[in-house]
């Protein structure tokens, strides 16, 4: 995501448990008081049951005690193989908290420094302010305060593309800032990209041969790699979603296929079972330190990591549908950080098309937990929450029947936006001939795209993702919508801005209102390619 991160989508997702109610039902209260095995049990195969889940894999991790590990449910709709403890996901986003231990490691070898311009060691980094590329330091980096919009350039390399890191670091200059340079939190993952190949200047190791040989090997972590083109096993997690109609989001579960691209690893990439995120969950708590005492990192460094650099966001804490609601939110050095029930929670989540995990750790409690899932829907979240209350001794909670609620109320909002999709066309259509449509347009960070007028119907192509092709329907004034095939991408509203007769230029915008923030549409600027 597709994201990379938990995906609008997540906390959309119809559930299917029926109507919702926050009255306390039986299993929440007696999870409150079961063992632990009784009560994610029972936790998970309330939320399986309402969303429809294929399969989930969970991890916990307690101090002084033997690791937790438990599956659930099968790998693949329609397919017999279970989910187990040693079953692959991708961790998506979970991968960035890597990312950022390795530039740690690499701080405490004296071959950089967290406040190094980053210039220093990457002279071809250039944002399109002079003076940001000047200030831009290594910790910028990682912690989504760059000025950078929402998901920016998310498209250069999701769904799958050729593009290369070198690509990503070209783009940067022309992505244009909505917020002053370090001035707020939007969530990146290009700056990600920027980071892996800065711990392959400074170490002469690839971000891929870095990870494996200095963190995953040391950890014991033997069913991990990190990139899903380096997985050599069937024990694969599936990916599944809803394909609509009307939108991506809804309707009916779809087996659906990985559609990552490999560049993207250092913000996305690893793969691993609970069984290994089990590990790496202990060496974090332990401060950086293995099992038989050596360090990967120091307890500076730690602390350094866990420490908020922007403010994500504020509230005034619990609602009836988040009683958890954090009053703060910080993001800290590829870790977010809030409040949970009184305690210091760090946490992730990763979202990739088909696949959301998370991973939790409250220090103070001396627990880890992970949850991985094999779907869009928002189910390791609410488990995740659900499995802290029980570790904690919170009082009990329904938290399916809160996401249940919340997906209710946000699908709709969704259903009074789109209607069936074609029910809320807009009034109006072409100004032109459809022939004077036709062309192609560049972008100066995405590439060009070719509309084509093909018998009377306009098609359209996108250079860097054939799988977008599609035709044009008339939708509104000088606007067209996609019509993708199911699973190839979200669809877009395509608008032609028209001067004098002629197209002067084309922009485009999502066109359903839960799209995941990767399909980044509405930050390309097309002009004609003379």
């Amino acid at each position: 995501m597709t994201g990379f991160t938990v995906d609008r989508r997540g906390a959309l997702a119809l559930g299917l448990g029926g109507a919702a109610t926050l009255a306390l039902p039986a299993w929440a209260q007696q999870a409150a008081a079961a063992p632990l095995e009784t009560a994610v049990d029972t936790i998970v195969a309330d939320f399986m049951r309402a969303f429809e889940t294929p399969g989930i894999a969970v991890a916990i991790v307690r101090k002084d005690q033997p690791v937790w590990l438990k599956s659930y449910g099968v790998r693949t709709m329609g397919r017999p193989d279970p989910v187990d403890v040693h079953t692959r996901f991708g961790i998506a986003s979970n991968s960035k908290a890597f990312t950022a231990a390795a530039l740690a490691m690499l701080v405490e070898e004296g071959k950089i420094g967290w406040d190094d311009r980053l210039t220093q060691h990457l002279p071809d980094f250039k944002m399109a302010d002079p003076a940001v590329t000047t200030l831009f330091n290594v910790r910028d980096l990682l912690v989504h305060r760059s000025g950078l919009p929402l998901g920016a350039g998310d498209l250069l390399y999701f769904p799958r593309s050729n593009r290369t890191a070198q690509d990503a670091i070209r783009a940067l200059q022309f992505l244009q800032p909505v917020r002053p340079f370090r001035g707020g939190y939007d969530y990146d993952n290009i700056l990600y990209i920027v980071a892996g190949a800065l711990i392959e200047r400074v170490s002469g190791l690839s971000w891929r041969d870095f990870i494996r040989t200095r963190m995953l090997e040391p950890m014991g972590m033997v069913d991990a790699v990190p990139s899903l083109e380096l997985l050599r096993t069937k024990n694969v997690a599936g990916r599944h979603a809803r394909l609509g109609p009307p939108v991506r989001g809804v309707g009916p579960m779809k087996v659906i296929q990985p559609d990552e691209s490999p560049v993207v690893d250092p913000g996305a990439g690893i793969n691993a079972s609970v069984t290994d995120i089990a590990k790496w969950l202990q060496v974090q708590l332990a401060l950086g330190e293995l099992p038989g005492g050596k360090k990967l990192w120091s307890k500076e460094s730690a602390a350094e990591m866990w420490t908020p650099q922007v403010v994500v966001s504020s509230s005034d804490g619990a609602t009836d549908l988040n009683p958890a609601r954090p009053i703060m939110s910080g993001y800290a050095l590829g870790w977010f950080v809030q409040d949970f029930r009184a305690r210091r929670l760090i946490s992730h989540s990763g979202g990739l098309s088909g696949q959301v995990t998370q991973t939790a750790l409250i220090p103070s409690a001396g627990v880890g937990v992970a949850v991985f899932s094999n779907t869009e829907d928002s189910v390791s979240g609410g488990i995740r929450n659900a499995i802290l209350d029980h570790l904690l001794g919170a009082p009990a909670y329904d938290w399916v029947g809160s996401y249940v609620a919340r997906n209710k109320l946000a699908a709709e909002s969704m259903a009074a936006a789109m209607g069936d999709g074609d029910a809320n066309r807009p009034k109006g259509g072409p100004s032109l001939p459809l022939a004077a449509y036709a062309g192609r347009y560049r972008d100066a960070w995405y590439g060009d795209i070719t509309v084509a007028l093909r018998g009377d119907t306009l098609h359209i192509d996108f250079a860097p993702h054939p799988q977008f092709a599609s035709v044009l329907d008339p939708w509104g004034p000088d606007a067209f919508r996609t019509r993708m095939a199911p699973g190839k991408g979200e669809d877009a509203l395509v608008s032609f801005v028209v001067k004098d007769g002629k197209v002067a230029g084309v922009t485009m915008k999502a066109l359903s209102p839960i799209a995941d923030f990767s399909y980044d549409y509405h930050h390309l600027n097309f002009a004609p390619v003379r």
